[in-house]
């Protein structure tokens, strides 16, 4: 079984080389691709990081001979994966980089505990040198920001939830 690793790790790094050629060779600054559970996306300029996830070691191996200490490492995304099934969750809908405040020295749009109505501009993605506004999908209090100013985020991250 430890074989099966390194053949996926190969198979995954000659994956993402063709998808890193087919970006220069179209002159696309970003492409995703998705199989069964391994997600891949490249991305250049900009200083963007090349992201490639592939399955848990909890995935790969039997539930019966995984370690507990295996475990605990893949119990961190839980938090985000508990957010993003929260019903106040606002997710980006791009990828982009965040902005919590509509300029460098003004306040932040909004701060955990005020409330909003629906329409109310949370924070703005700018992706492309165009900056969207990401608003308040229902009315209700700011629960949890879940971003900092000037952060990346990938589309579906969840940016904030409204209680």
């Amino acid at each position: 079984m430890a074989s099966t690793p390194k053949k996926t790790a190969s198979t995954d790094t000659k994956l993402v080389r063709e998808l890193a050629k087919i970006l220069n060779d179209t002159g696309l600054t970003e492409i995703e691709m998705e199989k069964g559970s391994l997600k891949i996306r490249v991305a250049k300029g900009g200083g963007q990081i090349v992201q490639a996830m592939a399955p848990s070691p909890a995935q790969l191996a039997p539930a019966v001979s995984a370690p507990a200490r295996v475990s605990q490492p893949v119990a961190a995304p839980t938090t985000k994966a508990d957010a993003s099934a929260h019903p106040g969750a606002a997710k980006s809908p791009m990828v982009g980089t965040v902005y919590t405040r509509p300029s460098p020295d003004a306040d932040a749009f909004v701060k955990v505990g005020d409330k909003v109505k629906e329409g109310d501009t949370i924070v703005l993605i700018e992706a492309m040198k165009t900056f969207n506004p990401i608003t308040a999908t229902k009315s209700g209090k700011i629960e949890e920001i879940l971003v900092e100013d000037a952060q990346p985020v990938e589309f579906g991250e969840v940016l904030f939830i409204i209680a």
